[in-house]
C-alpha cells in the first residue's frame, strides 16, 4: 500500500499516536516493479479539485487498487468511481459518521469492490475514547452487514500479532470481514528497515495470524460468540485504562 493522503489528516488526527505516511506518487512505480503476487493498493487524498489528475497519474504509475478516504457522501463514491472509469480497482476507506448514517445510499452506487471500515477517524467523528468501542458497539457489524448483502467485500481495523489479537480476530471471522491491516505492532514500532528485520520475522507472524484464521473455519457459533464475549470485556478495559490516565 502506498499512502497518498494528507489533505486534512493532520488538523483531524492532530496529538494522536496515529500513522501519518510521507509518501509520494512517485512511490507507487517503485513499488509496483517490485511486486510478483501482490497488487498495489493506493489511498489517494479524498474528493479534491485535484483528485481528477491524482487518480490518472496513480493509474499511470502503476496502481492497481484505488482507495477513496474520508467520503461522506453517495455523489463523492460515484464521482471517484467515474474518474477511475474501470482502470483500477475501487476499494474505499469508510470512516465519517456522514457516510455512516448514508451507507444505505452509497451501496447503491455500482462499481465498489470493496469497502473497509476506518476506525480511527470514525471513532474520532463520534467522540468515543477507544477506535475499537465501534466493534463492541455493533456498529462494525452493522455496517458490514449491510456491505456483505450487496456481495462486496468488507473489512475492517488492523490487528496486532497473533498474541494479542485472537478474540479479535474471531470477531472478524464471525463478521465475515475479508480484510485487515496489520499494525505497528507487526514491527514492534520500528520504522527503519534495519530494525524492524531484527526485531520481526514479518512472515512469520503472518503465517501464525493466517493459521489461527483458518482454524476458527472449525469453531462454533457458541465459540464464536464466546470469544466475542472476551473481546469486548478487553476493550473496555482499555478504555477503563484510557479515562484513568
Amino acid at each position: 500500500m502506498v499512502d497518498l493522503e494528507v489533505l486534512g489528516k493532520e488538523e483531524r488526527q492532530k496529538g494522536l499516536n496515529t500513522v501519518k505516511s510521507h509518501h509520494s506518487i512517485n512511490d507507487i512505480s517503485k513499488v509496483k516493479n517490485v511486486l510478483t503476487k501482490s497488487q498495489c493498493l493506493v489511498r489517494v487524498n479524498p474528493i479534491h479539485e485535484g483528485s481528477k489528475e491524482e487518480i490518472s497519474e496513480a493509474i499511470v504509475q502503476g496502481a492497481d487498487i484505488l482507495m477513496l478516504p474520508m467520503f461522506k457522501t453517495k455523489e463523492e463514491v460515484s464521482y471517484f468511481v467515474d474518474l477511475i472509469s474501470g482502470r483500477a480497482k475501487v476499494y474505499l476507506l469508510l470512516e465519517t459518521t456522514q457516510a455512516l448514517t448514508r451507507i444505505d445510499d452509497i451501496l447503491t452506487v455500482a462499481g465498489i469492490d470493496a469497502i473497509h471500515i476506518g476506525l480511527n477517524d470514525l471513532s474520532i467523528g463520534l467522540g468515543l475514547d477507544f477506535l475499537y468501542e465501534p466493534v463492541i458497539g455493533g456498529l462494525v457489524e452493522y455496517m458490514g452487514r449491510k456491505i456483505k448483502a450487496t456481495g462486496i467485500k468488507f473489512g475492517f481495523g488492523g490487528v496486532s500479532r497473533i498474541e494479542l489479537s485472537r478474540n479479535l480476530l474471531s470477531e472478524h471471522y464471525r463478521m465475515g470481514s475479508e480484510m485487515v491491516i496489520l499494525n505497528r505492532h507487526f514491527r514492534n514500532y520500528k520504522d527503519k528497515y534495519e530494525e524492524i528485520v531484527l526485531e520481526s520475522n514479518l512472515k512469520e507472524e503472518v503465517e501464525k495470524v493466517d493459521c489461527f484464521f483458518s482454524s476458527l473455519s472449525e469453531a462454533s457459533e457458541v465459540d464464536l460468540l464466546c470469544n466475542k464475549l472476551l473481546l469486548d470485556k478487553e476493550i473496555k478495559a482499555q478504555i477503563t485504562r484510557i479515562k484513568s490516565e
